[in-house]
């Protein structure tokens, strides 16, 4: 997503833009986004299994040969890695190649794929600032790109079936859902006197309908995705969620938090970007581990019933975002280009 949103505002200057992705999401989200995708076979390198290890590198050192064809045929000037691991065979190519790179990174750590490609980049956008890239000439700071907040409150509400005078929490915890958010939620929100839009991804789903109920309680509405995602937060009065990359998006709705870090998470990365958002007063966190039903209800509730303290969050939450994150990043993509140009 933050990659397409980069792409939203290149194409807006003009710029032909392509993909090159794997099998996960953006095998789908590329080509609605109505952008080329070239594909290639690579997969991120385990940390615990070594034979799995193996493996990866075998196809990554295949990938680097399928990337370099694929820029021999695109002819691109300038190559944007997102940070996953199919931007290091690609980036590879691009500076073996000589072909300008800018890498973004997107959570509050540089991950093992613009590790190994920083010091071959011409610039490095990151979402956060980071202790020891500070190097004014490599680093920038930039947020991490989301789409444009979604306007119309009233509209949003309206699509959910929210009335002027309903509470509305938004429940979400990423593509697969969180268990421990969902499981607790369900049986912590069921028959509260607000209203409750939750997202809880689709391996979670009819479990939790099944513990819902037929009917389901009138005050819950329960679906496996919401897209696009911007009404919901825009509807929402506080949002129950982990700590990924979705706090831009939180942040520049101008929402109050709950955050349940996930504890497995890369670095604890997620660690450290609810502690981004607590520091500044735009959430509170609750640990994975305690994480049950009385305690969401206790936090929730709490929250609920203080509007000066939501209001509070809700302005911190606001301050923290970065709505030209994209634009900033496009117009580093520009530059490296027009640099090559130059030369």
């Amino acid at each position: 997503m933050p990659a397409l949103a980069v792409a939203d505002a290149l194409r807006a200057d003009g710029a032909r833009v392509v993909f090159v992705g794997g099998e996960r999401a953006e095998k789908t989200l590329v080509p609605e986004a109505g952008y080329e995708l070239r594909p290639i076979a690579v997969e991120g390198l385990s940390r615990t299994n070594p034979l799995k290890a193996a493996r990866g590198v075998i196809k990554a050192a295949y990938a680097v040969r399928a990337a370099q064809k694929i820029l021999r045929d695109v002819r691109p000037d300038a190559v944007m890695g997102g940070g996953g691991y199919v931007a290091g065979p690609v980036g590879a190519a691009a500076a073996a190649g000589r072909i300008p790179l800018v890498l973004t990174e997107a959570d509050s750590h540089l991950g093992l794929t613009n590790k190994l490609l920083a010091g071959r980049a011409k610039r490095v956008c990151l979402a956060f600032p980071l202790e020891g890239r500070e190097d004014p000439a490599k680093y920038l700071v930039t947020g991490r790109p989301v789409p444009p907040p979604f306007a119309d409150r009233a509209a949003a509400r309206a699509q959910f079936g929210l009335g002027a005078g309903d509470t509305c929490v938004l429940v979400f915890g990423g593509s697969l859902g969180a268990r421990s958010i969902n499981e607790a939620s369900v049986d912590a929100f069921r028959d509260a006197p607000f209203r409750v839009l939750h997202a809880c991804g689709r391996r979670d789903y009819e479990v939790l309908r099944e513990r819902l109920g037929s009917p389901p309680p009138r005050n819950y509405d329960l679906r496996e995705y919401i897209s696009p995602f911007g009404p919901a937060l825009a509807a929402a009065d506080l949002t129950l969620a982990r700590a990924g990359g979705s706090i831009f998006e939180v942040a520049a709705a101008g929402l109050p938090a709950v955050l349940v870090p996930y504890p497995h998470a890369a670095a604890d990365h997620q660690t450290a970007n609810a502690r981004w958002m607590t520091d500044a007063g735009a959430a509170v966190v609750i640990r994975d581990e305690d994480v049950t039903p009385q305690k969401l209800d206790d936090v929730v509730g709490a929250l609920l019933q203080d509007p000066a303290k939501l209001s509070a969050m809700a302005q911190a939450s606001r301050a923290l975002a970065r709505p030209d994150a994209a634009r900033d990043i496009a117009n580093e993509v520009l530059a490296a280009a027009a640099a090559k140009a130059r030369a």
